[in-house]
């Protein structure tokens, strides 16, 4: 710690779980937020169709179907967080048409900045996965069957 009184430090409170201590007492961010922040981050990217493999949106999707039921940010997120650095693992879903390489660093840049403008922490590594890409055409489709009826 510095002389400065208006300084943090970071100190380790727990397994994984980083804190900022001063004078005026202690902050502890879990896990579980660094995730979230990371997968609201990933959703702001155009050409993020979802977030997660196919397990975890098969969840999310009946979760969806639930009333009242919450979105969980964290979604096709994992996270590894330590005293001063977090690594973030992201799985996602694009939509067709799109550069899943420029796609992929729009992601990472976005996550990076949000994490730790948020939490203060250094983010060392963003790794991106690609489960699927969906065409509208399919999407638009489906739901347009879904709305007729059957029998005419």
């Amino acid at each position: 710690m510095t002389s400065d009184s208006g300084a943090r430090s970071r100190v380790q409170f727990g397994a994984g779980t980083p804190g900022l201590i001063g004078s005026e007492g202690r902050t502890i961010i879990a896990d579980a937020v660094v995730a979230k922040i990371a997968g609201i981050a990933t959703r702001e990217i155009n050409g993020v169709y979802d977030v997660g493999g196919g397990t975890a949106r098969a969840v999310g999707a009946l979760r969806d179907r639930i009333p009242g039921a919450r979105v969980n940010h964290a979604q096709g997120v994992a996270v590894e967080v330590g005293e001063k650095q977090a690594a973030i693992d992201i799985g996602i879903v694009a939509e067709y048409g799109v550069a899943l390489h420029e796609l992929a660093v729009g992601i990472r840049r976005n996550v990076i900045t949000a994490v730790e403008r948020m939490t203060g922490l250094e983010v060392t590594e963003v790794n991106i996965t690609v489960f699927d890409v969906v065409l509208f055409e399919e999407s638009d489709s489906a739901s347009e069957l879904d709305t007729r009826p059957r029998v005419q």
